[in-house]
Protein backbone atom coordinates (compact mmCIF):
# COMPACT_ATOMS: atom_id res chain seq x y z
CA UNK A 1 0.00 0.00 0.00
CA UNK A 2 1.11 3.47 -0.97
CA UNK A 3 1.31 6.23 1.46
CA UNK A 4 1.63 10.15 -0.09
CA UNK A 5 1.87 13.03 2.09
CA UNK A 6 2.27 16.58 1.45
CA UNK A 7 4.47 19.21 3.33
CA UNK A 8 3.28 22.92 3.38
CA UNK A 9 4.24 25.49 5.45
CA UNK A 10 2.78 28.29 7.16
CA UNK A 11 5.07 30.49 5.25
CA UNK A 12 8.25 30.39 3.37
CA UNK A 13 11.38 29.74 4.82
CA UNK A 14 9.55 27.64 8.31
CA UNK A 15 11.40 24.85 7.44
CA UNK A 16 9.96 22.85 5.22
CA UNK A 17 12.96 20.42 3.75
CA UNK A 18 14.42 20.75 7.05
CA UNK A 19 10.89 18.88 8.35
CA UNK A 20 10.41 16.96 4.88
CA UNK A 21 14.34 15.10 5.74
CA UNK A 22 13.40 13.88 9.03
CA UNK A 23 9.99 12.61 7.69
CA UNK A 24 11.98 11.09 5.10
CA UNK A 25 14.48 9.58 7.49
CA UNK A 26 11.74 8.24 9.89
CA UNK A 27 9.83 7.10 7.36
CA UNK A 28 13.19 4.86 6.56
CA UNK A 29 13.87 3.99 10.08
CA UNK A 30 10.31 2.05 9.56
CA UNK A 31 11.87 0.30 6.82
CA UNK A 32 10.00 2.33 4.30
CA UNK A 33 10.43 2.44 0.73
CA UNK A 34 10.50 6.21 0.49
CA UNK A 35 11.15 9.06 -2.32
CA UNK A 36 10.74 13.15 -2.13
CA UNK A 37 9.55 14.83 -4.56
CA UNK A 38 9.57 18.77 -5.21
CA UNK A 39 7.42 19.49 -8.28
CA UNK A 40 8.20 22.89 -8.42
CA UNK A 41 11.37 24.60 -7.27
CA UNK A 42 12.55 28.17 -7.77
CA UNK A 43 15.74 29.48 -6.28
CA UNK A 44 18.51 27.04 -7.71
CA UNK A 45 22.04 27.20 -8.70
CA UNK A 46 23.63 26.74 -12.24
CA UNK A 47 25.86 23.21 -11.57
CA UNK A 48 28.20 20.91 -13.87
CA UNK A 49 24.76 19.00 -14.04
CA UNK A 50 22.38 21.86 -14.70
CA UNK A 51 20.14 23.84 -12.82
CA UNK A 52 19.73 22.87 -8.92
CA UNK A 53 17.67 23.43 -6.39
CA UNK A 54 19.02 22.67 -2.59
CA UNK A 55 15.91 21.61 -1.45
CA UNK A 56 15.35 18.70 -4.08
CA UNK A 57 19.01 18.01 -3.75
CA UNK A 58 18.08 16.86 -0.05
CA UNK A 59 14.54 15.43 -1.07
CA UNK A 60 16.99 13.19 -3.34
CA UNK A 61 20.01 12.20 -1.00
CA UNK A 62 17.49 11.23 2.27
CA UNK A 63 15.48 8.96 -0.45
CA UNK A 64 15.89 5.27 0.11
CA UNK A 65 15.63 4.55 -3.76
CA UNK A 66 18.05 5.91 -5.82
CA UNK A 67 16.44 9.00 -8.23
CA UNK A 68 17.32 10.70 -11.00
CA UNK A 69 17.65 14.80 -9.87
CA UNK A 70 14.43 15.37 -12.86
CA UNK A 71 11.89 12.69 -11.36
CA UNK A 72 12.95 14.76 -7.95
CA UNK A 73 12.44 18.00 -9.39
CA UNK A 74 10.73 18.03 -13.01
CA UNK A 75 10.35 21.68 -12.74
CA UNK A 76 13.26 23.74 -11.66
CA UNK A 77 13.56 27.69 -11.73
CA UNK A 78 16.79 29.84 -11.06
CA UNK A 79 15.24 33.02 -9.50
CA UNK A 80 14.05 32.72 -6.15
CA UNK A 81 10.48 34.21 -6.28
CA UNK A 82 6.99 32.64 -6.86
CA UNK A 83 6.85 30.34 -9.18
CA UNK A 84 3.88 32.00 -11.30
CA UNK A 85 6.46 35.05 -12.16
CA UNK A 86 9.49 33.30 -13.25
CA UNK A 87 7.62 30.49 -15.36
CA UNK A 88 5.57 33.51 -17.19
CA UNK A 89 8.51 35.06 -17.57
CA UNK A 90 10.75 32.38 -18.86
CA UNK A 91 7.69 31.27 -20.61
CA UNK A 92 7.85 28.24 -19.74
CA UNK A 93 4.11 27.53 -18.31
CA UNK A 94 3.93 24.95 -15.22
CA UNK A 95 1.39 22.21 -16.17
CA UNK A 96 -1.01 20.09 -13.72
CA UNK A 97 -0.38 17.15 -15.61
CA UNK A 98 3.43 17.22 -15.59
CA UNK A 99 3.17 17.51 -11.70
CA UNK A 100 0.63 14.44 -11.89
CA UNK A 101 2.96 12.21 -14.01
CA UNK A 102 5.95 12.86 -12.32
CA UNK A 103 3.96 11.73 -8.95
CA UNK A 104 2.82 8.86 -11.11
CA UNK A 105 6.65 7.39 -11.65
CA UNK A 106 7.45 8.26 -8.27
CA UNK A 107 4.43 5.32 -6.72
CA UNK A 108 5.11 3.24 -8.86
CA UNK A 109 8.66 2.95 -7.37
CA UNK A 110 8.06 3.58 -3.76
CA UNK A 111 5.71 2.73 -1.05
CA UNK A 112 6.28 6.09 0.66
CA UNK A 113 6.02 9.14 -1.48
CA UNK A 114 6.87 12.39 0.43
CA UNK A 115 5.86 15.79 -1.62
CA UNK A 116 7.39 18.80 -0.58
CA UNK A 117 5.41 21.95 -2.07
CA UNK A 118 6.93 25.25 -2.43
CA UNK A 119 6.36 28.50 -0.25
CA UNK A 120 3.00 28.40 1.68
CA UNK A 121 -0.31 26.89 1.13
CA UNK A 122 -1.63 29.24 -1.85
CA UNK A 123 1.66 29.36 -3.69
CA UNK A 124 0.43 30.40 -7.27
CA UNK A 125 2.04 28.23 -10.05
CA UNK A 126 -0.47 30.24 -13.10
CA UNK A 127 -3.11 32.61 -13.39
CA UNK A 128 -5.34 29.57 -13.22
CA UNK A 129 -3.81 27.32 -10.75
CA UNK A 130 -2.20 27.29 -7.28
CA UNK A 131 -0.29 24.27 -5.52
CA UNK A 132 -3.45 23.88 -3.08
CA UNK A 133 -5.13 23.26 -6.37
CA UNK A 134 -3.07 20.49 -7.23
CA UNK A 135 -3.24 18.97 -4.20
CA UNK A 136 -7.02 18.82 -3.77
CA UNK A 137 -7.31 17.47 -7.21
CA UNK A 138 -4.55 14.45 -6.29
CA UNK A 139 -6.67 13.97 -2.81
CA UNK A 140 -2.63 14.25 -1.18
CA UNK A 141 -3.33 14.06 2.69
CA UNK A 142 -1.34 16.98 4.27
CA UNK A 143 1.63 17.47 6.93
CA UNK A 144 1.83 21.10 7.91
CA UNK A 145 5.16 22.66 9.03
CA UNK A 146 4.92 25.19 11.76
CA UNK A 147 7.85 27.35 12.23
CA UNK A 148 7.65 28.24 15.78
CA UNK A 149 8.52 32.22 16.29
CA UNK A 150 5.95 34.72 16.63
CA UNK A 151 2.61 35.59 14.45
CA UNK A 152 2.82 31.48 14.10
CA UNK A 153 -0.18 30.43 16.07
CA UNK A 154 -2.52 32.93 13.40
CA UNK A 155 -0.68 31.49 10.61
CA UNK A 156 -1.12 27.95 11.50
CA UNK A 157 -4.50 28.07 12.02
CA UNK A 158 -5.19 30.01 8.63
CA UNK A 159 -3.58 27.75 6.75
CA UNK A 160 -4.89 24.65 9.01
CA UNK A 161 -9.04 26.01 7.84
CA UNK A 162 -7.60 26.25 4.32
CA UNK A 163 -6.58 22.90 4.09
CA UNK A 164 -10.12 21.78 6.14
CA UNK A 165 -11.81 23.73 3.82
CA UNK A 166 -10.54 22.14 0.36
CA UNK A 167 -11.92 18.76 1.81
CA UNK A 168 -8.58 17.60 2.89
CA UNK A 169 -7.13 15.36 5.23
CA UNK A 170 -4.67 17.60 8.01
CA UNK A 171 -2.68 14.66 9.23
CA UNK A 172 -0.36 15.97 11.26
CA UNK A 173 2.15 19.35 12.13
CA UNK A 174 5.53 19.96 12.85
CA UNK A 175 6.80 22.01 15.11
CA UNK A 176 10.17 23.35 13.94
CA UNK A 177 12.26 25.60 15.81
CA UNK A 178 13.49 28.48 13.25
CA UNK A 179 15.19 30.36 16.19
CA UNK A 180 16.18 29.50 19.73
CA UNK A 181 13.29 29.14 21.95
CA UNK A 182 12.22 32.58 23.44
CA UNK A 183 10.38 32.35 27.53
CA UNK A 184 6.93 31.89 25.68
CA UNK A 185 7.92 28.71 23.51
CA UNK A 186 6.59 26.10 25.83
CA UNK A 187 2.81 28.54 25.65
CA UNK A 188 3.34 28.56 22.11
CA UNK A 189 3.58 25.34 21.35
CA UNK A 190 0.71 24.28 23.93
CA UNK A 191 -1.67 27.37 22.23
CA UNK A 192 -1.12 25.10 18.78
CA UNK A 193 -1.89 21.62 20.64
CA UNK A 194 -4.90 22.75 21.65
CA UNK A 195 -6.48 25.32 18.25
CA UNK A 196 -4.97 22.46 15.27
CA UNK A 197 -7.21 19.76 14.63
CA UNK A 198 -4.15 17.25 13.81
CA UNK A 199 -1.84 15.24 15.74
CA UNK A 200 1.91 17.09 16.39
CA UNK A 201 4.40 14.25 15.07
CA UNK A 202 7.14 16.02 16.74
CA UNK A 203 9.46 19.28 17.58
CA UNK A 204 12.43 19.96 15.53
CA UNK A 205 14.60 21.43 17.66
CA UNK A 206 16.82 25.01 17.03
CA UNK A 207 19.75 23.45 15.44
CA UNK A 208 21.40 26.61 13.50
CA UNK A 209 23.79 26.26 11.12
CA UNK A 210 24.45 22.45 11.83
CA UNK A 211 20.61 21.55 10.87
CA UNK A 212 21.41 20.35 7.64
CA UNK A 213 24.19 18.24 9.13
CA UNK A 214 22.27 16.32 11.60
CA UNK A 215 19.93 13.47 12.19
CA UNK A 216 16.70 14.89 12.35
CA UNK A 217 14.34 11.49 12.04
CA UNK A 218 14.33 10.63 16.00
CA UNK A 219 12.67 14.38 16.19
CA UNK A 220 9.23 12.45 14.81
CA UNK A 221 6.71 9.75 15.28
CA UNK A 222 4.81 8.85 12.21
CA UNK A 223 2.42 6.92 14.84
CA UNK A 224 -0.38 8.91 13.94
CA UNK A 225 -0.12 9.04 10.49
Amino acid sequence: MIERYYVTGTDTEVGKTVASTALLQAARLLGRRTAGYKPVASGSEMTADGLRNSDALALQRNSVLPLDYPEVNPYTFAEPTSPHIVSADEQRPIEASVLSAGLRALEAKADWVLVEGAGGWFTPLSPTLTLADWVKAEQLPVILVVGVKLGCINHAVLTAQAIQQAGLRLAGWIANDVTPPGRRHAEYLSTLVRMLPAPLLGEIPWLGDTVESQSLGHYLSLDAL
